[in-house]
């Protein structure tokens, strides 16, 4: 492969987490009773609801609190929790859909190059470490952006951050790109 060739990369946004409070108190057995797509788990306390569109699953608790996750994007994320939100008023809840926040996004990376992992985390110590004893990939931290990096030797990369959007995501892998890292390519 040309070092010279620009190859642009692909990132998919796999996951995103968000959480939304609605300020009353779920009665965990009517959910489970009278709900859709309900799974109630007494012994911890809370029920699991799927959506089908958007694909979504949320974890609810008796306190009103409620997390999703599945989506693909915070549009989504914001959709699917509104319209479980919906649901919930619909068995007769006074529900009110507040503190809506996404709390972490996933998102993915292939890079067109196999990458030298111990040459890479001597490279970049403060901010990467690998412990091959324990994880197969270098975990590289970016406080600035408050993101934390999977890179694995085959190339590929998982980015996972709090509060991050597609900007941040290309800012990260700007940041990445411009930083001397020293990815070691390795020739295929």
């Amino acid at each position: 492969m040309d070092a010279d060739s620009d190859v642009a990369l692909d990132i998919l946004i796999t996951n995103v987490v968000c959480v939304f409070r609605t300020r009353c108190h779920l009665n965990l057995r009517k959910i489970a009773l009278e709900g859709a797509n309900v799974i109630y788990k007494r012994d911890v306390g809370k029920v699991l609801m799927k959506l089908r569109k958007p694909r979504i699953t949320a974890t609810i608790w008796s306190s009103g609190k409620v997390i999703c996750t599945g989506a693909t994007s915070e549009e989504e994320a914001k959709f699917g929790a509104r319209r479980l939100a919906r649901s919930l008023q619909k068995l007769g809840f006074q529900v009110i859909f507040t503190d809506f926040k996404v709390v972490n996004v996933l998102a993915v990376c292939n890079m067109p190059f196999e990458i030298r992992l111990p040459e890479f985390t001597k490279n970049n110590r403060p901010h990467a470490s690998y412990e091959p004893e324990l994880h197969p990939a270098v975990c590289y931290r970016i406080k600035s952006l408050r993101a934390t990096l999977q890179i694995f030797s085959t190339g590929s990369i998982t980015v996972t951050g709090i509060l991050m959007s597609k900007n941040k995501y290309l800012t990260c892998w700007e940041y990445l790109t411009l930083e001397p890292v020293g990815l070691g390519k390795q020739d295929v």
